[in-house]
């Protein structure tokens, strides 16, 4: 069986295109919307503790696209990947930094603690979410990580006037694979009937979802960019690949940009890795009435005491 397994973005519980079609603030996109909410993951939680045995069951690293709920509040979302090993144990997680047109409406940008690379007995393995693939300061960090496999999780479908899903998974795995030198896994989501019927508000919109090329098309890429196999057709399936690691070494040995194939006394990226506090209580001292204070609060990280 794969000892690696990379699923669509948004997989869990789905993904907001009703924004492709519906008004933002009309009742269907509202509605959809609360039910986005009301079925999206905690990290941990008991959905990933599920998830989590099934990747123990079958000895498998496990890359799952889901939307992230942030632990008690109400209506905050991350879009999400979550990296679990083969032991059955969260390994981490990346959330998407910059959420893409009606993404915005519902997904929080991600925290930059979740751009890293995770390690394996087979190499580091890192991700990128959808538009993220064309963020070149994103690649830059994984590539200097040491990522050799990269999980490109992509959505159902298109905006209207893009390339259909397949051949924009492939064009943009492929600069990823020939500037990273790591194999590209495109986990590319498919999509039904059911909610064709549920998306479409006008006849066009009906039109334009008929056509199923726009849909599916997961493929593996080679750290030459060489498409190895796929694209998967529009349906749901599995797409299997041998991965050579080697390759990604002969390749870097020729071309390695965060290495010999750079400028470091030229250029310099810099990260923050820090997640930063959404809720900061500070001691407040007055300095006329000693008795003005604020309590302190472990409720987050705490901040210096700051006389004012």
């Amino acid at each position: 069986g794969a000892k690696l397994i990379a699923f669509p973005e948004g997989f869990i519980p789905g993904h907001p295109l009703w924004y492709h079609f519906h008004p933002a603030t009309g009742p269907t996109s509202r509605d959809m919307a609360l039910r986005l909410f009301k079925n999206s993951v905690e990290i941990p939680g008991p959905q990933t503790e599920a998830l989590c045995q099934a990747a123990k069951e079958v000895g498998a690293y496990v890359v799952m696209g889901l939307c992230e709920k942030r632990p008690g509040t109400f209506g905050t979302m991350f879009n999400s990947q979550l990296f679990i090993a083969s032991t059955g144990e969260i390994m981490g997680k990346h959330q998407k930094l910059t959420p893409t047109v009606g993404e915005r409406l519902v997904h929080m940008g991600g925290f930059g603690d979740t751009l890293r690379a995770f390690d394996t007995e087979f190499g580091k393995i890192a991700g990128l979410i959808c538009g993220e693939s064309s963020n070149p300061l994103s690649l830059f960090t994984l590539i200097a990580e040491g990522t050799m496999i990269l999980i490109i999780s992509w959505p159902n479908l298109p905006g209207r006037k893009m390339l259909n899903r397949a051949d924009r998974a492939v064009m943009a795995g492929r600069g990823c694979a020939f500037m990273s030198k790591a194999y590209i896994l495109n986990a590319v989501g498919a999509m039904n009937d059911e909610m064709k019927a549920m998306l479409a508000y006008t006849e066009e919109d009906k039109a334009f979802l008929a056509n199923d090329a726009l849909t599916g098309g997961s493929s593996v890429i080679s750290p030459s960019g060489e498409l190895l196999v796929g694209p998967l057709g529009h349906e749901e399936g599995i797409l299997y690949a041998d991965l050579d690691l080697e390759r990604s070494v002969e390749e870097k040995l020729i071309h390695d940009l965060a290495g010999h194939y750079n400028r470091p006394d030229v250029f310099c990226l810099k990260v923050n890795r820090e997640a930063p506090s959404l809720y900061l209580r500070e001691k407040w001292y007055g300095q006329q009435d000693q008795e003005r204070q604020h309590p302190e609060s472990s409720d987050c990280r705490e901040a210096p005491d700051a006389d004012l």
